[in-house]
């Protein structure tokens, strides 16, 4: 069997029904094999937007996201979709063409050293050396990606060795000398960990993505309320818990809940569970947790004790530590505390009414209230990332991805064409401001060419918001952040033959919506924010 013909078969014994990417001349072997397979070619309009578009194919599926591109810039393109990938612990696995085994290192057309490029931020990556390995690497990689903590994993295949002819089998199981991760927590950490619970007054469980990622989202529900401890999380963690919950506080960080931030800084107990605790988590407070005994439980021993001082590790799967947490765990005496959280929660909630103007946070609470419950929101990065996360609400089988760690501007829309790919049938929103859709706007065509259905909410207040407050904030003025070269939005969407709508104003967005969300094809909604609309 020809090489490339085993890479499809091995895709398929992966259950792979969709792949995203963007052919050249070192990967058409490849191409030539996926055109006779059932396997569903999505063709994006920059490689880059295959990485993401495959990360909100992953995220909604729970299945491995796959792109593809070829050599050289083929391959670099696709740099910032990985590196975005890596930072939220997203499975995937990126196939790129090579040149000429016999020719690497020699700087010939199209070369580049690609899995060298992308090692401060991937999982792990290949180069095929001998094409009889494929097989074997790509059980791996599949493997690797989607066990442990996700991530994305590179295989980088030099053209000839796609031509080559080999004995195809493959593989049922996988053993990786070196690579064993750990999903049992340490029974005596486990212990430890609910010992000093129980004897705390004003406990506090975190969430990152790990939650998210392990699909521990009911175990966490039904701990919280089993031992009746308070939920915050940190933005990757938005999803994890239902805030509809009388346990969910809010989200911490620099642009979280004011409710949150202080449940952490009061909190003698802080139990961080799959969550970085970054930069951004803590608002680079001196306050964060500073009076709690910290147990941190991570699937990556790494992530453990990296950000903040822990008194109390535990590594493991966090569903499975969840469930043995289940077992043992007995109701502590809170009362007092989340009646006090809570409280101050529902005093800081602000029920927003239409101005003359759109407001973007108020535009964003009435979308939540119309959407399915399994609707799907992708927030890009900026100010648009904050109003979305800060007053979408989650719950039932909602879910919000955005880019948490990276930060990529442009992440959202082929994220959600991704994810609208994985699930026909449920409502994807994508949100973004002016600055990210005119890094992303070419998967349009994407989109249209693939009957994709979305609503783009697009936040328009001619320039890069978020970096213009910040300028104001620390140098009292602004510069290089105008964006008022625009074009006309609705006329660009319009070229594309995509049905949108500009909206100037808050009473005509519940009319807009209702039309997005009936519109049998994607629709733009363009909404008119002035330039100096805060982000809190």
């Amino acid at each position: 069997m020809k090489a490339a013909d085993a890479i499809v078969e091995c895709l398929k014994k992966e259950e792979v029904t969709t792949v995203f990417g963007y052919p050249g001349a070192a990967i058409m072997p490849l191409y030539e094999a996926l055109r006779k397979s059932p396997i569903r070619h999505v063709l994006v309009r920059q490689e880059q937007a295959a990485a993401h578009s495959a990360s909100g194919y992953a995220r909604t599926s729970g299945k491995v996201g796959v792109c593809i591109a070829t050599s050289g810039p083929g391959a670099t393109n696709l740099i910032t979709g990985i590196a975005t990938a890596y930072m939220d612990s997203i499975p995937l696995v990126a196939f790129t063409g090579q040149v000429k085994s016999t020719l690497i290192g020699r700087d010939v057309f199209q070369e580049v050293d690609i899995t060298g490029a992308t090692e401060p931020f991937i999982k792990h990556s290949y180069l095929v050396k001998d094409a009889k390995d494929l097989p074997r690497i790509i059980k791996e990689a599949f493997h690797i990606a989607k066990t442990g903590r996700p991530g994305p994993v590179l295989i980088d295949i030099p053209v000839d060795m796609q031509n080559e002819n080999i004995e195809f089998s493959y593989d049922e199981e996988v053993n990786i000398r070196g690579y064993k991760p750990t999903y049992i927590g340490h029974i005596g950490q486990i212990k430890r960990a609910l010992r000093r619970l129980k004897d705390s007054k004003k406990p506090i469980i975190c969430i990152g993505g790990g939650i998210v990622s392990a699909k521990a989202e009911k175990e966490l529900l039904a701990f919280a309320e089993k031992s009746k401890i308070p939920v915050v999380c940190t933005l990757m963690g938005l999803g994890g818990m239902d805030h509809n919950s009388p346990y969910y506080i809010g989200m911490i960080g620099s642009h979280g809940d004011k409710v949150a931030n202080k449940a952490v800084s009061e909190a003698d107990v802080a139990v961080f569970m799959g969550a970085r605790i970054a930069d951004r988590a803590t608002g680079g407070s001196k306050l964060f947790a500073k009076n709690a005994d910290i147990i941190h439980i991570d699937v990556d021993p790494a992530e453990i004790g990296k950000n903040l001082g822990t008194s109390i590790p535990v590594v493991g799967d966090v569903k499975n530590i969840l469930e043995q947490f289940l077992e043992m765990a007995q109701p502590l005496n809170t009362d007092e505390w989340v009646k006090y959280l809570t409280d101050l929660k529902q005093s800081g909630i602000k029920n927003r009414k239409p101005s003359s103007n759109v407001n973007p946070k108020y535009a964003i609470q009435l979308l939540s209230e119309v959407l399915d419950q399994n609707a799907i929101l992708v927030a890009d990065v900026g100010q648009n990332q904050m109003w979305s996360a800060r007053n979408f609400k989650i719950f039932d089988e909602r879910k919000f991805f955005t880019s948490g760690g990276l930060g990529t501007m442009g992440y959202s829309l082929p994220a959600a064409i991704g994810a609208a790919i994985a699930a026909p049938n449920r409502q994807v929103v994508a949100t973004m401001g002016d600055g990210g859709f005119q890094m992303s706007f070419f998967e349009l065509a994407t989109l249209k060419q693939n009957k994709v259905k979305l609503i783009i909410l697009l936040f328009n207040n001619e320039g890069l918001g978020m970096v213009r407050e910040m300028q104001y904030k620390n140098y009292k003025a602004e510069y290089g952040v105008n964006l008022s070269g625009n074009p006309d939005f609705i006329k660009l969407a319009d070229a594309y033959g995509i049905k949108g709508r500009r909206v100037l104003q808050d009473d005509e967005l519940k009319e807009v919506f209702d039309e997005a969300i009936h519109s049998d094809e994607t629709f733009l909604i363009e909404c008119i924010v002035d330039p100096k609309e805060s982000t809190l």
